[in-house]
């Protein structure tokens, strides 16, 4: 199996030594059975959970903090791709590739977009898995990116070691998509979620177990978009712009929120249900996934 082995943080923060600015790293990971574990999901900032076609589910990991020397599997994009991304202003996108109707969208978008081909030496086919959940990803190769940033802070998300006032206990939670599930367990010794992914413990490529300091069960509008996989089946689109419910979960408690993301080259914030202040997240890595509301 391939390690998720982290690259040292760049002094400089967005800038490289030779004074070339760097972008934070999204990458669209695979998220069936064969792909897993997956290679450097450990490092991401932030994990995000999205619905595609048959009611599946992939992985878009969002890296500024740390910045893995792999990561895979890599798979294709998809419009819900595009909208949440804007966030974080001119991102580096790493995906395998797009259906045909959806590249012009992606060429046109505020991101640098850069599949296989793109870059020389930066995508390889690895990791005993049978193709098309075998093409992983070396950051390095990529240029314009390195460690030192901060995703979280890019995504509009306020943190605080102080444990916010209000919400309820509860150590655990499942959000379920059409053929897919997450799991939640709060491990009050690591005081981390535990994730699991189908029924299973998620766990990366070295065999540790996959965990966040912070969940959001994010309730989006899930709808069909115009655009079909190579079987015809229509690709859900989730709309991250907007506003509506959303759970977020720290130290074993959960806070009713609503989240609030007015304009696509805006952050997302989380407030209390009740209108009151804004829901602080653990420091530490963030999973956010978005359930049909």
């Amino acid at each position: 199996m391939l390690g998720a082995g982290c690259e040292p943080r760049d002094g400089n923060g967005p800038a490289t030594p030779s004074g070339r600015r760097t972008a934070l790293l999204a990458v669209k990971i695979d998220n069936v059975g064969a792909a897993r574990p997956q290679t450097g999901l450990d490092a991401a900032d932030i994990v995000y959970a999205e619905q595609v076609e048959g009611g599946l589910s992939r992985l878009m990991a969002v890296f500024g903090s740390r910045v893995p020397a792999v990561v895979g599997p890599v798979r294709s994009a998809r419009e819900t791709d595009l909208e949440l991304l804007r966030q974080f202003g001119r991102p580096t996108l790493a995906y395998s590739g797009a259906q045909s109707r959806l590249r012009p969208l992606i060429e046109a978008a505020p991101l640098r977009a850069v599949p296989p081909g793109a870059a020389d030496g930066a995508y390889f086919r690895g990791g005993g898995k049978p193709a098309p959940h075998n093409l992983y990803l070396r950051p390095a190769r990529l240029g314009g990116v390195a460690a030192g940033q901060d995703a979280g802070a890019a995504a509009g998300f306020r943190f605080s070691s102080a444990v916010p006032r209000g919400g309820r206990a509860e150590t655990a939670r499942t959000v379920r998509f059409p053929a897919a599930r997450f799991s939640f367990d709060w491990s009050a010794g690591q005081r981390r979620w535990l994730v699991g992914m189908d029924g299973r413990a998620a766990l990366t490529a070295e065999g540790r177990r996959l965990t966040a300091a912070t969940v959001v069960v994010q309730y989006v509008d899930v709808r069909p978009s115009r655009f079909h996989d190579r079987l015809g089946n229509t690709s859900p689109l989730s709309r991250t712009v907007g506003s509506g419910r959303a759970v977020v979960l720290r130290d074993g408690r959960a806070y009713e929120t609503r989240w609030a993301r007015p304009g696509a080259g805006m952050g997302t914030t989380f407030r209390a249900a009740d209108g009151g202040e804004t829901v602080p997240f653990a420091p530490g890595p963030v999973w956010v996934v978005f359930a049909k509301k």
